[in-house]
């Protein structure tokens, strides 16, 4: 190998070590071991979801709900997907401070949440509401203020 390809060679894993480096210090940083758990913990390590989380203490699923059961799938992978691309989006918004003022769910995490509404209540939603078209029901559209008890 000669000196140029071995210059190369040592500036690759250099840069490579400084980029693992940097990621290991910043999962550190943001406690990101954290979101691997179903802590509701690790949602308020952002102060920007202070409200929702205390929201969700003073409200009725607190007892029996965590924060992955109504914002994550339950089936695997599904869950484990959703968390990391939910985890990237979250990660990239608070390194650049792009996240709103206002938190507001994305439809795509609106469609997780009401997914885990019927998985977890379609039995009584049937019985009180029928069985309905469920393209143009929306639990949220009347009960969106359960899980976060506002």
């Amino acid at each position: 190998m000669n000196q140029k390809s071995n210059f190369y060679a040592i500036s690759v894993v250099a840069m490579l070590g400084i980029l693992v480096g940097l990621s290991l210090f910043t999962f550190s940083y943001a406690q990101g071991a954290s979101y691997l758990s179903d802590d509701p913990n690790a949602c308020v390590n952002c102060h920007v979801m202070r409200e929702q989380f205390d929201g969700w203490n003073r409200g009725s699923h607190q007892a029996v709900a965590v924060c992955n059961d109504c914002h994550t799938p339950h089936t695997f992978p599904q869950k484990w997907i959703v968390k990391g691309i939910n985890g990237f989006n979250h990660s990239w918004a608070f390194t650049t401070g792009s996240f709103p003022n206002t938190i507001q769910i994305k439809s795509f995490n609106a469609q997780v949440a009401e997914d885990n509404c019927i998985d977890c209540h379609e039995t009584m939603a049937i019985n009180v509401h029928g069985s309905g078209d469920k393209e143009t029901l929306s639990c949220v559209a009347c009960h969106g203020n359960v899980g976060h008890g506002r």
